[in-house]
């Protein structure tokens, strides 16, 4: 449990330190959009699931995530610094491709709390990876 609260904690350091360096680089839009991101994400997440227009294999995979996020087995271990969470990582950006190649851009829209411009940089970024 100690691990895992220290992995956290430089997690959390981490995510401050670059929201902090984009506020006062003056890109107070993109600092306000990374440090809401990750309870964005969770929103989608949870919409998606309870979304009868979304395939029964993506909610599979959503779900799959959901429990391997907070499952303590991992590849590598919550302890490295950085390196630690880096599969729980991979994991949910894997999911999160899947669930834009397979859904409705707007079902995803509809879920979606943050910027929208936020959502067309995560699809735009899956686009370019799957040509």
């Amino acid at each position: 449990m100690r691990a895992l609260l220290i992995a956290l904690a430089w997690v959390a350091a981490v995510w401050v330190l670059a929201v902090a360096v984009l506020y006062a680089l003056g890109r107070r839009t993109q600092a306000r959009e990374l440090a809401t991101l990750i309870p964005n994400l969770l929103v989608l997440f949870k919409g998606l699931l309870r979304d009868p227009r979304v395939s029964r294999g993506s909610k599979a995979w959503l779900w799959f995530a959901v429990v391997w996020l907070v499952s303590p087995i991992d590849l590598i271990p919550e302890f490295i610094p950085v390196l630690g969470p880096l599969d729980d990582a991979v994991v949910a950006a894997l999911v999160l491709r899947h669930v834009l190649r397979t859904t409705d851009r707007s079902v995803l829209a509809e879920h979606w709390r943050g910027d929208p411009a936020t959502l067309d940089a995560i699809a735009r970024s899956k686009a370019a990876t799957s040509n």
